[in-house]
């Protein structure tokens, strides 16, 4: 470990997890995480007020935790990292006002750094330095996109993202209907490994010729899924759980995986990586897998505990910043729920040329706290 490198600390709060990670260049201190997803799961999907407030109960503790277990003290730090989006916006609020506190307060530079482009950026922990360019195709709750990154500080391109519901979304709404609670994936993933995956056809979205090439749509598959279990209990009989959990499953990483590989050779890249919460789908992984090896692509995938969200991505990308001299985010950084993936970090309004303009950082924050 260089002494040189930098040592940052990434708060993540963009959703129900209170993560809190410390990493010194690509070596992973401390990856302390407070979830709220029990509280959520009688109500079938997360509450976006339960969810700030749980951050603001979580925040101090996960962060003297993630101190204690990396065995620095706070001012030992060369920098805090912090999602300034994309997320619910009261949850992204809490996240900033306490990374900007501890900035401030340690004298420290502030990096507001993108949801997405961490997720990327945390296989760096794993498998070391990212090859530029890297394809990535990131899969959660919120978010299915596959994204061609040629510098994780600066440069990420979109090329394609769903046009309705994300993979997870599907997954949880699925797990709804059959009466397995929520969280979904899981639960799908595991009883999928006891059913048939060709058991039934269920509808591959955006998958013609005319279609775009990279962009998903999972809306028609929830629906088609939904229509055959009602169909079956209409006709009084039993849902085969497994083989319709194993079939839905199959349909999902089928679209996801055929797109991503696609769009490796099309771009020319060899390496595509895959992040965000279903990345930890199993049968995702060895899907993508067969698939890449077939077309000569490496494959990356994090552990699942680095897949799903959490303070060391974003302190990954944190220390990606330091270490490149990206210019560090003003005080006034406001939480951004739709921050595009085009900008991997805020920069300050120094870096940006503009005045230090109060009201608009007000109105900023304002807007984001209604839409």
């Amino acid at each position: 470990m260089a002494a040189d490198e930098p040592l940052v600390l990434g708060i993540e709060t963009s959703c129900d997890e209170t993560g809190v990670g410390i990493v010194h260049g690509t070596t992973l201190l401390a990856d302390a995480i407070a979830s709220s997803v029990d509280t959520h799961a009688r109500f079938g999907g997360v509450v976006p007020e339960i969810a700030s407030r749980a951050h603001l109960e979580a925040m101090v503790p996960t962060i003297e935790r993630a101190l204690k277990t990396a065995g620095i003290s706070a001012k030992d730090l060369d920098g805090i990292a912090v999602t300034a989006g994309p997320g619910l916006a009261g949850a992204l609020l809490v996240g900033v006002s306490a990374a900007k506190a501890y900035a401030y307060a340690l004298g420290k530079p502030l990096y507001g750094v993108n949801h997405l482009a961490s997720h990327i950026c945390v296989d760096q922990l794993e498998h070391g330095k990212l090859p530029e360019p890297t394809m990535a195709l990131l899969v959660s709750g919120g978010h299915s996109s596959l994204l061609l990154s040629a510098d994780i500080t600066s440069d990420v391109r979109p090329m394609g993202a769903t046009i309705d519901d994300a993979a997870g979304e599907a997954f949880d709404k699925i797990a709804r209907v059959l009466d397995l609670g929520f969280p979904g994936g899981p639960v799908i993933d595991r009883l999928a490994k006891e059913g048939d995956p060709a058991a039934i056809a269920f509808p591959r979205g955006l998958s013609g010729s005319r279609d775009p090439a990279y962009d998903f749509s999972f809306s028609g598959l929830k629906t088609a899924v939904a229509r055959w279990i009602e169909a079956k209990r209409a006709a009084g009989e039993d849902v085969p759980v497994r083989d319709v959990a194993a079939s839905f499953q199959e349909a999902v990483v089928d679209v996801l995986t055929r797109k991503a590989v696609r769009a490796c050779k099309d771009e020319g890249v060899d390496h595509l990586m895959i992040g965000g919460g279903v990345a930890a789908n199993s049968r995702l992984r060895a899907l993508a897998q067969e698939r890449c090896e077939r077309a000569g692509i490496r494959l990356r995938v994090p552990r699942p505990g680095l897949c799903t969200d959490n303070g060391a991505m974003v302190a990954a990308l944190g220390s990606e910043m330091v270490a490149r001299n990206r210019p560090a985010s003003d005080l006034e950084l406001s939480a951004d729920s739709s921050l595009p993936v085009t900008d991997p970090h805020v920069p300050g309004a120094h870096g940006h040329g503009h005045g230090h303009d109060h009201d608009h950082v007000h109105e900023v924050s304002k807007e984001n706290l209604y839409s």
